[in-house]
């Protein structure tokens, strides 16, 4: 039997001003970097996570449904979650600070909250704004309001474990909607705005330590673009979340970032979509590959093991398909198949001049059709079980080697988790 939710509340406020405050921080020392909870180090094995049955779309609120409502839709996701080794959830600011506690005494996950920052608009003066002008006054006056009030709402949530500044925001600069689109080169006469956004990040990041020092800070860019901007202007920032989408291998990425940024990064979304777009047909198999190959990479560069040592952990994107996603006002019960995006590093259904990224598609588990509660039915891909297989290892262990390492993933059977999907 599940708690009565106003119960559950008021024991959770008792045990919040009981328990011992929690503290959170990154660790610089020979062996690279590490990030520890109260002392002890934590790699994230993280995951992008959401709430969007079939047939609706970003202007639904799974938090304003009824508590039986979330406790069922929590019960489904979170179970699938612990038992896969995801010890992180990113999710956006509407997530309340009683559910974040919830999930984290309930589950033992932990929860990073991300603020947009203006990535998809913003209300000044109620009224809206859909283009982001980061060097106008009142603008940076908003987004500072904001965050002022993020820090004071979620300060002392236990179960929070950082916050995440904006998403992509770089891209944003450039792109025409809310829609993903192929990675853009920077505009002429740009240098402006991009300065701005990153000066913005960096007041929002002091903002946040000073209501909340307990806390880590961390901004969410694409790619590593701008990096040697963010470097200079980011001071106060303590990590770097990148959204990378390379293939199988990230390159010289990790490199890249511990010559330029010297602080920890991890990896805010990476992964690949479930769809051949030439064949268009469902593809398990190359999700689960792609996924192997880049859950590697990060554990191979984690603290300790001889490498770039920079790795504090990742996301997966995402946790389930988000229907809405192309379009995200029509066809909302279609699962759509349309690619919106080109990257030649997916080359299982690249073709020259052609898109092949299907942002309907990127979940490692589908999505069953909406029940009489609104909740979603999940069933986990091959992915799911892949990814069961590598949060069972930790990168991060006193006895941990790279040969070890190599070993573990090696034994990791993706036809046997195909199997167990079908």
């Amino acid at each position: 039997m599940r708690p009565n939710p106003i119960i559950y509340i008021i024991i959770s406020f008792f045990l919040a001003s009981c328990a011992k405050k929690s503290s959170v921080s990154s660790v610089e020392a020979e062996t690279g970097h590490t990030l520890e909870v109260n002392g002890k180090p934590i790699f994230i094995n993280g995951m992008n996570w959401d709430y969007f049955p079939i047939g609706t779309n970003y202007t639904y609120s799974f938090w304003e449904q009824p508590d039986s409502v979330i406790h069922a839709g929590l019960a489904t996701d979170m179970t699938l979650l612990k038992d896969m080794g995801v010890n992180t959830l990113r999710t956006y600011v509407s997530m309340p600070p009683q559910w974040i506690t919830y999930v984290y005494d309930t589950y033992g996950i932990h929860t990073v909250i991300n603020h947009s920052m203006g990535r998809y608009g913003l209300s000044i003066n109620d009224q809206w704004v859909a283009k982001t002008n980061y060097a106008d006054s009142l603008t940076k006056a908003t987004i500072l309001t904001e965050i002022k009030a993020v820090a004071h709402n979620y300060k002392n949530t236990r179960g929070l474990l950082m916050y995440l500044l904006g998403n992509e925001n770089n891209y944003g600069l450039f792109w025409e909607g809310a829609e993903t689109e192929d990675i853009p080169l920077q505009k002429a006469n740009a240098e402006k705005q991009i300065l701005a956004l990153y000066q913005v990040f960096n007041e929002a990041a002091q903002v946040l330590k000073q209501i909340d020092p307990d806390k880590q800070v961390a901004i969410c860019n694409g790619d590593i673009q701008y990096l040697d901007i963010i470097a200079k202007e980011c001071t106060h920032v303590d990590i770097l979340g990148i959204n990378i989408y390379r293939g199988s291998s990230f390159d010289k990425a990790f490199t890249d970032i511990k010559k330029q940024w010297g602080k920890p990064v991890m990896f805010t979304e990476f992964g690949a979509d479930a769809y051949d777009a030439i064949s268009q047909k469902e593809d398990q198999r190359s999700q689960a590959q792609y996924l192997l190959s880049n859950w590697k990479e990060l554990y191979q560069n984690a603290a300790g093991l001889g490498k770039a040592e920079n790795c504090i952990g990742g996301f997966t994107f995402q946790f389930s398909d988000g229907w809405w996603k192309t379009g995200q006002t029509y066809n909302l019960d279609v699962h759509d198949s349309t690619a919106s995006w080109s990257n030649g590093g997916y080359a299982y259904d690249y073709k020259k001049g052609q898109k092949n990224m299907n942002e309907e598609w990127f979940g490692i588990c589908a999505k069953g059709k909406t029940l009489p509660n609104n909740t979603s039915p999940l069933y986990p891909r091959a992915a799911y079980y892949v990814l069961s297989q590598i949060h069972n290892i930790n990168p991060i262990s006193p006895n941990q080697t790279l040969p070890l390492l190599d070993s573990l993933f090696a034994k990791i059977n993706i036809d046997e988790a195909i199997n167990k999907a079908l």
